[in-house]
């Protein structure tokens, strides 16, 4: 198969033949229609992830037809046309038994702790378990655009914050998951809060739904959603994964509100300085929010298949994998607005 690989930690990225992934007990092998790019991956390729071994393939949002199936697998056929997780449950821990897929004991992550989708085909492993059969009128690429920042987002702004219908809540970060959760967060009824450095991001918040754009350089965040807010967010989520965001991200919540760390942090912003005082003087919640688990998928199709969520509007660039090679190493400083996919002949 063809595949983009890299043999050092920030080294090249080159495009190689490689053996065809087998179908294990268990898994099953997808033809990959199309994968996201997604600045995870760049935290991977930088070595900010120690479950990647080298060399590797990376790659964690995709969206495929089943190629092969292995043994045990009763699901799934070949031919189906599915999508997948960021974080696949081996669906027999504690976690897993209780539902939690997401924080799985023995997680299976293709792009981190198994080669990815930046490949013509990608082994799944637990597919019983973590594979989402694709209603027919969602394309592989939108599909592939959920598999890390929305589905996340979904989760961070529905399950863990528990949004409801006339609350403020504040973005911080208009990224491919800042994006999303602007979406998501206005279909549930809430007004949004857009929080930025980049015009075109905010130009592109506004057009899903933002209620209010706030560029960070010009105003304080957090005074501007206390003084829009009349007091603070009910919401507020840090989806860029920086010190000065998840800081901006508590200080500008109400009292009672609740954050969730959504971004990752890393590198120097790896243990940020927070306004714990303001935690507990206003019984403030802090919550992460990692992927969202397959069982979990139907409600957010469902919404997609009805036209309240559209994440097709995200995608802002349909790419080669060759076009990889060269895109992800400049993630990290990129001002890129929206969602770039990867499209597979």
């Amino acid at each position: 198969m063809k595949a983009a690989l890299y043999e050092t930690f920030g080294g090249p990225i080159t495009i190689e033949q490689l053996p065809d992934p087998e179908a294990i007990a268990n898994s099953v092998v997808l033809k990959v229609e199309a994968t996201g790019l997604c600045r995870s991956d760049w935290h991977g390729w930088m070595g900010h992830d120690a479950d990647i071994r080298l060399p590797h393939v990376p790659g964690h949002e995709l969206a495929g037809t089943v190629a092969a199936i292995g043994k045990g697998i009763k699901r799934f056929n070949v031919g189906d046309r599915v999508t997948v997780p960021f974080v696949g449950g081996c669906g027999n821990c504690e976690q897993c038994a209780s539902g939690n897929h997401q924080v799985c004991d023995y997680q299976f992550q293709p792009g981190f702790t198994h080669w990815g989708s930046f490949a013509e085909h990608v082994c799944i492993h637990y597919a019983d378990t973590n594979l989402v059969k694709l209603p027919d009128n969602i394309s592989f690429d939108t599909a592939a655009s959920l598999g890390c920042r929305f589905i996340t987002s979904y989760r961070a702004v529905v399950h863990q914050g528990k949004v409801q219908s006339g609350q403020w809540v504040a973005v911080h970060g208009c990224g491919g998951v800042g994006l999303s959760a602007i979406m998501i967060a206005k279909a549930h009824g809430a007004q949004v809060i857009a929080i930025d450095i980049n015009e075109s991001a905010l130009q592109l918040a506004k057009q899903l739904g933002a209620d209010t754009c706030i560029e960070a350089t010009k105003t304080s965040p957090v005074e501007a959603v206390k003084d829009i807010t009349q007091g603070g967010a009910h919401l507020s989520l840090d989806a860029l994964g920086n010190k000065q965001t998840a800081y901006n991200s508590i200080a500008n919540l109400r009292k009672r509100g609740r954050h969730i760390q959504v971004g990752l942090l890393a590198g120097d912003d790896f243990e940020p300085h927070l306004p714990m005082q303001l935690v507990v003087a206003n019984e403030l919640e802090i919550l992460g929010s990692h992927g969202m688990q397959a069982h979990a998928y139907p409600e957010m199709l469902a919404m997609i298949e009805s036209g309240r969520l559209q994440p097709e509007q995200l995608i802002q660039k349909r790419v080669s994998l060759e076009d990889v090679c060269h895109i992800l190493p400049n993630m990290g400083n990129s001002n890129q607005v929206g969602v770039s996919v990867v499209t597979l002949p």
